[in-house]
């Protein structure tokens, strides 16, 4: 618990400072993005290892970069006609160079590439997209740090009253105790964040209705992510993903609950609150 209190207090300055801040060309959360990509692509890719598969790591990282910078790019320059080629290309040139140099196992090296590539680039390119919209600095500390109250909300009752488990076969640890008072953390996170922007002059243009709205889902689809990478682990047959981060484990266990949300959030403030 110590590690992950003092991972928190150096981590959240530097977190807040890479979303709020910005060079003349792009928002440094990019770079922060991309750093997380390249960690998670690589522990992904070893998980995929240990799982008997044999995934084109060079290729999968290069694609999930591609993602990260296509999302600037499409909210700046409006190509957005890249993305079905970057797409295409991902999904062609990691067969190909498999089926060529790797053939044993080669569809199933070639699933875990692309999955590595979706999951990553492609996902959390979308906390880019998200910065990149108006009001961007808000909604990503928003979905941030209400996916934050969300996995420390499910860990600490979780551990203290927690007494169902909520899926034994994946994540033995959780608990439905844990994961409703995650779900109910991340709206009443969101709304005090909501709050406090407001007092900033920063407010939101949307509802408090709509902000426990996106909570909700927050809530949901952060332990969905948790979840999903659990299993990942439990297939793989390790504990952690890696040892980057004291306390918690690999990159992967920090973000996995932030990959989907990033999208959960941008597609809804696009569509809904727009």
């Amino acid at each position: 618990m110590k590690q992950r209190v003092i991972s928190a207090l150096v981590g959240i300055p530097i977190l807040v400072s890479f979303v709020w801040f910005e060079t003349r060309w792009f928002p440094l959360l990019i770079l922060l993005v991309a750093a997380f990509v390249v960690l998670g692509v690589l522990e992904f890719y070893r998980l995929a290892s240990l799982s008997g598969a044999r995934p084109a790591t060079i290729l999968g990282l290069a694609f999930s970069l591609v993602f990260v910078m296509n999302a600037h790019l499409d909210a700046n320059y409006e190509v957005d006609y890249l993305a079905p080629i970057f797409l295409g290309s991902a999904v062609a040139l990691p067969l190909i160079w498999l089926y060529l140099f790797s053939r044993d196992k080669a569809l199933l090296s070639w699933a875990w590439t692309l999955a590595g590539i979706l999951y990553m680039g492609w996902m959390m390119g979308h906390y880019v997209s998200l910065r990149e919209l108006d009001q961007g600095r808000g909604w990503v500390i928003l979905a941030v740090f209400s996916t934050f109250a969300c996995d420390t909300s499910a860990f600490l009752i979780g551990r203290k009253w927690g007494r169902y488990s909520l899926a034994p076969r994946v994540s033995p640890g959780k608990t439905w105790e844990g994961a409703v008072a995650g779900f109910l953390a991340a709206p009443a996170a969101a709304l005090v964040i909501y709050f406090l922007l407001d007092i900033a002059d920063m407010r939101l243009r949307t509802s408090y209705a709509q902000v426990v709205v996106i909570g909700c889902l927050i809530g949901f689809f952060a332990q969905l992510g948790d979840l999903f990478e659990s299993l990942l682990k439990r297939r793989a047959g390790v504990k952690d993903s890696g040892k980057a981060i004291p306390g918690h484990g690999g990159v992967l266990d920090r973000i996995d609950s932030l990959v989907f949300n990033g999208a959960v959030v941008y597609y809804y403030v696009l569509w809904v609150v727009s």
